[in-house]
């Protein structure tokens, strides 16, 4: 026993190393904006946006979508939709490894993720991007389910609202990613024939082949607040112009500015918001929905 140990008095003994209370990791998440320590199961609760300064986290497709449906009647679409390695594309990782890996990451089998249901009791379906599963990178599953979608919004007069968190097109499936724009827009025309309300929300990030195609189509384009959304990124405009870009560029705001997005709801009033704009849109009333 050190001369220490002698002096301290038996309640104030030091604790053992091994016997220190372990604290679980994950509990807390610091914002990235304002630099507030917050409780993550807080954090969630007030669907990933902090308390503190309002902004927006990235949240899970899954997540987003739960927080956005009624409780009541959801159905998924297009899940049996599966990735193939067509090209057997390797850069330096197959990309049938990629997919194993964003598999395991996010527990999902690609990044779309496609649900019927309701929102405030209007029936709708409705698209949301999981970012996590490669980047949210459109290939040809996330093209066929978004088709499978807006064809049984068709079929059951529902209207159709698409959240995106995209990289834009995928490489690994080269041409094959790139026709789904076109495929993506020939479906909409069908909603659009059908006069059918089609709702976009634009998140963070919304780039590429994405934002070229149906993110900026929708009667309706919202964007969350100071979302990055373009379609090359600030790094490489800067580079191929050798010009400083201007302070918020390629944000909600600055294409809030520009006349680009029609509105940006801040993602704890987007329910309500996009509730009440297709009951406009629909000609049923509004007073009937309950916040």
């Amino acid at each position: 026993m050190s001369w220490l140990e002698k002096l301290l008095p038996p309640k104030i003994q030091p604790t053992d190393p091994s016997e220190r209370r372990q604290v679980p990791e994950g509990l807390w998440v610091k914002c990235p904006s304002c630099e507030t320590v917050l409780y993550k199961n807080d954090l969630e609760a007030n669907v990933n946006v902090c308390p503190k300064c309002g902004h927006h986290h990235r949240i899970g497709a899954r997540a987003r979508l739960d927080a956005f449906l009624d409780a009541e009647g959801r159905f998924e679409l297009g899940q049996e939709v599966l990735p193939v390695d067509a090209l057997k594309f390797k850069d330096n990782k197959k990309y049938s490894d990629r997919l194993k890996q964003g598999i395991e990451a996010t527990g999902e089998t690609d990044a779309l993720i496609v649900i019927g249901g309701s929102v405030h009791s209007i029936p709708v379906v409705a698209a949301c991007f999981e970012f996590d599963f490669m980047g949210g990178s459109m290939g040809s599953v996330v093209g066929e389910r978004f088709v499978r979608g807006v064809e049984a919004a068709v079929e059951q007069k529902m209207p159709f609202v698409s959240f995106t968190a995209t990289g834009g097109a995928r490489m690994q499936e080269g041409l094959l990613s790139l026709m789904q724009m076109a495929k993506t827009n020939a479906a909409l025309t069908l909603l659009a024939k059908a006069k059918l309300p089609y709702i976009s929300v634009l998140t963070d990030p919304t780039m590429g082949g994405v934002s070229a195609s149906f993110a900026f189509v929708g009667d309706i384009v919202i964007a969350e607040p100071k979302a990055l959304i373009g379609f090359a990124g600030p790094r490489v405009i800067e580079n191929t112009v050798r010009e400083k870009l201007p302070e918020g560029f390629q944000r909600s705001e600055f294409l809030m500015q520009k006349g680009g997005v029609d509105m940006i709801i801040d993602r704890r009033e987007l329910r309500m918001v996009i509730a009440r704009s297709l009951a406009m849109m629909l000609r049923q009333p509004v007073d009937a929905l309950v916040a």
